[in-house]
Order: C-alpha cells, then structure tokens, then sequence
C-alpha cells in the first residue's frame, strides 16, 4: 500500500482498520492481512516479490518527494511500473544503477549489511592518490567519528589531473565513497554505481529500467548471507 512512514501518517490519520477496528498505534502485530482495510477498502495479498535495475541520472534524489521542488527517481521512471521502492540510496548528483523493488522484505533483505552484497562504484576525481593509499581502504577507515569497513579500491587510469578509480564495498553509508575520496584528498567530479550484487546496467541508459527475471532473482537470494545464529550457551 505504502512505505512504513505512508502508513505510520495513515494510522495517525485513523484511515486504517483491523476487523473494524480503527488502529491507533503502528505497533500492531499482523500474522496475515484478514481484516485490514484502508478507508473502509480491503487491503489485497501482497504481490510477488519483483526486482527491477534502473539507470538513475544525475541530478535526481531518491525520495518520493522534495519540499525545495527537486526532481525524484518518480519523476525519471517510465510509465507502466507498478508502485516500487528504492533499494539503499544515491546521492542527488550519483547516477548509475539504482534497484527497484515492490517487495518491502526484499528491500531489507538487499540493504541489510549482514547480507554483504558488494556495490561496485566507478569514480572520476580531481587530485593525487596512490595505489598503496588505495590499498589501506581494504582494512577500514575511521572519518570524524565514522567507521567506514573494508574497501577494495583500485586505480584505473589518469586522464590529465584526472584520474578514475574502481571501488567495491558492502555497507554503502550515507555520502561514504565521496567521503573516503575527499579524506584522501581527491574532488570527486563524478561518480557512478555500476553494480550491485550480480545486477549491473551496462545495457541501460540513463532513465532506463529493466526487469529482473524471477528466475534469476530466485537464485539470487538463494545465495544472500543471513545473520549467524547466536551459539547457545554451555551450562
């Protein structure tokens, strides 16, 4: 129907229901979706989950919407999708492949650290670096009080004051392979993400969108990481 902060603002508007029931609280436990209405509608069984690659362009934000009038993803996606949610974020100007997905467990599940898909990133910057610097990313870097984890970064090539570096990493924090560039010295110019997981966007351009087959996104998160399970203790 919506995104969880959609239905925790629907609650509070008292549009949803349980067996006739307005609900007052968010913190409502829910084994199946009998008796859920909205606005007096039943809610229908959640669809199969679904995957979608997107070439985001730069100059976008991945939001539904923006108070200062900036255009969104919604406003780059093409006509004909179904209602879909961003997999992790990318920066306003950071373009390159952006899932999509209809299924709230998928997205967890995607964006969940503990699962430790690798995004990989191209990025052109403005500056010297070296490729032993780049080499200590692998061992983590702490920037003002953030600790950034292992990061395999390595040196493309130089164009001029240029240069182009490739960088593969499984946490993705707010703003971090910008972050990491700049804490070496380097202006980043541009940056674009080309895969994430075993999808990429080779075969897209920007605005573009491509399905994902079940097939293959079946075998996909057959192989997904979970967290370990906690040992039980010995008497």
């Amino acid at each position: 129907m919506a995104s969880r902060r959609d239905i925790e603002r629907m609650i509070e508007d008292r549009r949803i229901a349980l067996d006739g029931e307005i609900l007052t609280t968010p913190a409502t436990l829910l084994e199946n979706l009998r008796g859920v209405t909205v606005d007096g509608k039943p809610v229908a069984p959640p669809a199969a989950a679904r995957l979608w690659r997107f070439y985001k362009p730069a100059g976008c934000l991945t939001a539904a919407n923006d108070p200062k009038g900036r255009p969104t993803i919604y406003d780059r996606l093409p006509g004909g999708l179904p209602r879909v949610m961003p997999v992790g974020r990318l920066d306003y100007m950071t373009e390159g492949l952006l899932l999509l997905t209809n299924d709230g467990e998928l997205k967890r599940q995607l964006e969940l650290p503990a699962t430790a898909v690798v995004r990989r990133y191209r990025a052109r910057a403005f500056g010297e670096v070296s490729q032993a610097q780049l080499e200590e990313l692998a061992d983590g870097i702490e920037i003002e009080g953030m600790r950034y984890g292992s990061i395999d970064a390595n040196l493309e090539r130089r164009t001029g004051a240029n240069c182009w570096i490739e960088l593969a990493l499984t946490e993705g924090k707010n703003r971090e392979v910008r972050r990491v560039l700049e804490h070496l010295g380097l202006q980043v110019s541009r940056l674009i993400r080309v895969s994430y997981g075993p999808f990429d966007m080779l075969d897209l351009d920007p605005g573009q969108v491509g399905e994902v087959q079940r097939e293959e996104l079946f075998r996909f998160r057959q192989t997904l990481k979970t967290p370990a399970a906690k040992e039980p203790r010995q008497p």
